[in-house]
């Protein structure tokens, strides 16, 4: 499988961090706008391990390489606090 790239530089991303923990969040309410526009409207929901990529070109920055499952979910409130520490990285989007 080919890299990701990145059609603006016309260049592959590359990895940066291979094991990186993210947390995937969910709207606490009916309505929260997605990014980081309103985070107070957002709770943790999953925990990812997925791979971190950076353009070399303009620096974005792109999550990829997810597992099936995720680590751990909210429900597992001991395993889950466990695995918050090392989260490094928040998405607000469903």
């Amino acid at each position: 499988m080919p890299k990701p790239a990145c059609l603006k530089c016309q260049r592959f991303y590359r990895p940066i961090k291979n094991g990186f923990m993210w947390v995937e969040s969910m709207p606490i309410d009916n309505y929260a706008p997605p990014g980081n526009e309103a985070p107070q409207a957002w709770a943790p929901y999953k925990i990812w391990h997925s791979d971190l990529f950076e353009c070399g070109g303009c620096g974005h920055q792109l999550i990829t390489g997810h597992g099936r499952e995720p680590i751990s979910e909210h429900y597992r409130k001991e395993e889950f606090a466990h695995y918050m520490q090392f989260v490094e990285g928040t998405i607000n989007d469903c």
